[in-house]
């Protein structure tokens, strides 16, 4: 990040300063005293258990120059400069939203139900062989997240990738406020995060808000096999274009072919001359469509493709995301990081794709799905019967209701197994699983399947690591 000052701070941030020191330059900016360096503001975030002024004290001796706390509460003794304010979270976003009006290189903004961190990470890839490339680390797609992944932006970089994840209206909205994006991604919309966003409607409504904020001299990336991306294409102004597999689009695949840990299929893209045979070294057709969503971004880029292809045999996947290992004979597919209905249903897609003996789907609970949870949870265990999987493993309270919908589609008694807890599935998976399966873990995070992930390792052979 520039240097900036405390001046830029006041102008951006608004709020009244308490202490002054004059001349000083900060470096960066932190939320967190224990990664806070020498030289860098110090903005503190309460949350439900803590009072974020509580650690100023902590941030002066670690060398923050200058602070950013909550009005009305105590501040430190020092002689460090402090501005107060009435919400230090929306000062973190307005400070970042001035530091992205002082760089000049596109930003790519990427939002959807399911796919958002493996698309970022594989456009950030494709890109950094021909370009100085940021990115959001990890899943950093709030508004916490996004303004420190903008901060890590300087001069040098060419072009940034943001992640925008939301669960509630209007959220999506702020975050372009703040990263001011020149192009976006909407991967697909989904039945996701309906405890804040009500139904699919509300989800195209609030991903919606990305493609707006993009204007006729930028692009926007559309999923063409998505059902919402028709009023999707209506929220915009900006350059459009198509990515998709079932319907014809700007960057198509067809001819998916599915063997050992790649994918193969033939690309098409018109308007680049491009016509080939890809092999990507990951699994699923849903990897395939993200693959598609960063190809149709590296168009909007003015990449040349036939250079960005050649980067393809580089790609990985990340952990819990639908991460294949070898132990002994047994195949284990691990896509425990995060689960919706979308992702579930591509997660049995890959899963059917692979040739095995026997497959087996452990399958836990899908969590923000609101007033729909027990219904969609239910449908899922349709889909998986209508799949054809050999045994389906549920583990918690709302994964009954997979169980449940499994065996209302006719998948037979002795082909389901419901465990109430990860614990109690710990205990018995020895008994489940053994050589010759492929066996695909999926939950959402806080289902906390990555112990199974671990325990099935350790009864195999594999030394556990930390998730």
């Amino acid at each position: 990040m520039n240097p900036f000052q405390l001046s830029d701070v006041l102008a951006a941030c608004g709020g009244r300063l308490a202490r002054d020191v004059r001349g000083t330059d900060m470096s960066g900016v932190s939320t967190d005293t224990r990664t806070l360096r020498q030289g860098e503001l110090f903005v503190a975030l309460s949350g439900p258990n803590h009072n974020g002024n509580d650690f100023a004290s902590r941030a002066v001796q670690a060398g923050a120059a200058a602070l950013v706390l909550q009005e009305g509460l105590e501040s430190p003794a020092g002689e460090v400069p402090v501005v107060l304010c009435d919400d230090p979270r929306l000062a973190l976003s307005r400070l970042a939203a001035w530091h992205r009006s002082r760089l000049q290189m596109p930003v790519v903004g990427i939002t959807g139900s399911c796919g958002k961190t493996t698309t970022k990470n594989m456009l950030a890839s494709l890109l950094s062989g021909h370009r100085r490339v940021l990115s959001s680390p990890a899943s950093y797609n709030n508004d916490i997240g996004v303004p420190h992944t903008l901060f890590s932006a300087g001069a040098s970089c060419e072009t940034l990738v943001v992640e925008m994840g939301t669960n509630a209206p209007g959220e999506i909205e702020a975050l372009c406020r703040t990263a001011q994006p020149t192009g976006g991604i909407v991967t697909n919309v989904g039945a996701s995060h309906l405890a804040g966003l009500g139904s699919e409607a509300g989800v195209a409504r609030e991903k919606g808000a990305l493609p707006e904020s993009i204007g006729p001299d930028g692009w926007i990336v559309l999923n063409a096999d998505d059902a919402w991306s028709g009023p999707l294409r209506a929220r915009t102004s900006a350059r459009l274009l198509t990515f998709g597999i079932e319907h014809a689009a700007d960057v198509r695949a067809s001819e998916l072919h599915f063997e050992g840990e790649q994918t193969t299929f033939q690309l098409d893209v018109p308007s680049a001359g491009i016509s080939c045979r890809v092999q990507l070294p990951m699994l699923g057709q849903h990897n395939v469509a993200n693959l598609l969503a960063a190809l149709a971004a590296c168009v909007g880029l003015g990449e040349d493709l036939d250079k960005v292809l050649k980067r393809v045999g580089t790609l990985r996947d990340g952990n819990g995301r639908m991460q294949r290992r070898q132990v002994g004979e047994l195949t284990l597919i691990d896509d425990s990081y995060n689960a919706n209905p979308h992702s579930a249903r591509a997660a049995v897609c890959g899963l059917m794709s692979i040739p095995a003996s026997r497959r087996v789907l452990v399958l836990g609970d899908m969590h923000e799905l609101g007033e729909l949870s027990v219904q969609a949870h239910r449908d899922l265990g349709k889909f998986v019967a209508e799949a054809n999987v050999d045994l389906l493993v549920t583990i918690g309270t709302q994964a009954l209701d997979i169980a449940t919908g499994a065996g209302l589609a006719g998948m037979t008694t002795g082909r389901v197994r419901h465990f109430p807890s990860v614990e109690r599935a710990c205990e018995a998976i020895h008994e489940l699983v053994g050589p010759g399966d492929v066996v695909l873990v999926k939950g959402s995070r806080a289902a906390g399947l990555e112990d199974l992930v671990q325990r099935i390792l350790q009864v195999h052979g594999v030394e556990a690591h930390a998730y």
